[in-house]
């Protein structure tokens, strides 16, 4: 790993003539977004609001895999569903609430309780949410194979 700070440079342009825009970073391929259907725009694309609830997930599941090599806990297969509350404080919308859903099979002879321990653990260190000022709460399913 690399000494902090790290930095992370993104683009995002768009033209007047199409609703659509395009995020780019160097060395990755590019995404289309628009606008959620609740702000006019189609609803059939990646748009910010989808995309800040995509990186929660994803930064749970990598802080998750992280801790679980770390604790020499095996697992087959975990997925994070990331819910938002996007709500107006003092007239402005920001996300008040975040739900996370998360499944997780282990994999060997590891207790409940240990495999609970390590989500609360990967909870209280993601990066992306210990970011936030939304409140941020989980829910587990451990299943055993």
């Amino acid at each position: 790993m690399e000494p902090f700070p790290h930095r992370y440079t993104v683009t995002a342009s768009g033209k007047e003539t199409n609703s659509h825009i395009t995020v780019a970073a160097s060395g990755l391929p590019d995404i289309t977004t628009n606008a959620p259907s609740e702000f006019g725009g189609p609803g059939d694309q990646w748009s910010p609001e989808s995309l800040f609830m995509a990186a929660v997930a994803d930064c749970f599941i990598l802080t998750f895999r992280a801790i679980a090599q770390g604790s020499r806990v095996q697992w087959n297969q975990i997925q994070c569903q990331a819910t938002g509350t996007l709500d107006r404080i003092d007239r402005e919308p920001k996300f008040t609430e975040i739900q996370l859903h998360v499944t997780v099979t282990p994999q060997g002879d590891i207790s409940t309780e240990r495999v609970q321990r390590i989500l609360e653990k990967a909870e209280d260190s993601c990066l992306i949410t210990n970011s936030l000022s939304a409140t941020v709460s989980m829910t587990s399913d451990i299943q055993f194979a």
